[in-house]
């Protein structure tokens, strides 16, 4: 891999896009690289990713218009499937995925983001949809997933004026679920970067997701993705066979007979008030 770093630490594995001179744009190897590394991906042991840029300065910059700028129609379509059957194997990938946004997340940027599950940033993370300004369109399912994260209204505002946001207002509107800042001593100086900072976040987060029932953290994943493209007659009984798959595994079967016992336990240890 010339472009994709992998490592795992326990239960999480961390996906970095290491292009760092080039911002991590994405070109066709950035691309076949990670949807290589997610082929490689041993969902026996590893119960969520985190999926980040290299360096301080770009979390993806988007597509590489380099490679993009003597594109056939015919070929930008196939460029265009290549990057959406990526995404989507990434939005659909089993175990939960997390993106830790330093920096520019632009164009590409923002649609692999948005192919993520929980979506953590920098504070200073800069999110839009340039494409209308380089005279094409969203082409990685952008037009798609914003309209779909904080309302088509919106999506339409930020993708027809190629307007970036910050992260605050990326959080105002939906886009992310959390902003990090880097942490400074009372003399005002950096004790731990931005990006130190929003990776011990994301760390945080997807250790808590690994500690939980892995069948079960795979299955609300599986029933919200399907379920939000139905209507709500046909979704809850996604969820209904869903819910029951939980039942007879190991997972269901420890989770309730621990709480049970602990239950138990707590009953056993109340004393009963004495009227004297």
């Amino acid at each position: 891999m010339d472009f994709i770093l992998y490592e795992v630490n326990g239960a999480v594995g961390t996906i970095t896009i290491n292009r760092e001179k080039a911002l991590n744009a994405l070109n066709s190897q950035v691309l076949d690289e990670l949807n290589a590394t997610l082929d490689a991906v041993d969902l026996n042991t590893v119960r969520c990713l985190i999926l980040t840029g290299a360096g301080e300065k770009s979390f993806v910059a988007g597509a590489d218009i380099g490679e993009m700028s003597t594109l056939t129609k015919a070929e930008g379509e196939a460029f265009g499937k290549k990057g959406n059957d990526v995404f989507r194997k990434l939005e659909t990938f089993p175990i939960p995925v997390i993106a830790a946004v330093n920096g520019f997340a632009l164009g590409g940027g923002c649609e692999i983001s948005m192919s993520c599950d929980i979506r953590i940033c920098s504070d200073n993370a800069v999110f839009g949809q340039p494409e209308v300004g380089l005279g094409i369109t969203p082409g990685f399912g952008g037009t798609q997933r914003l309209a779909r994260l904080v309302s088509p209204g919106m999506a339409k505002q930020l993708i027809y004026t190629a307007r970036n946001i910050k992260a605050a207002e990326a959080y105002r509107i939906g886009l992310v679920n959390q902003v990090v800042s880097a942490e400074v001593n009372e003399a005002g100086e950096v004790v731990t970067s931005a990006k130190d900072a929003l990776m011990a976040a994301a760390n945080k987060m997807a250790a808590g997701i690994a500690q939980q029932a892995p069948i079960a953290v795979r299955n609300c994943k599986k029933a919200i993705n399907e379920g939000l493209q139905v209507d709500m007659d046909k979704a809850i009984v996604i969820e209904e066979k869903l819910f029951g798959d939980c039942f007879e595994t190991e997972d269901q079967k420890a989770g309730m007979g621990n709480f049970l016992e602990k239950d138990k336990e707590k009953k056993l240890k109340v004393v009963p008030f004495q009227n004297k």
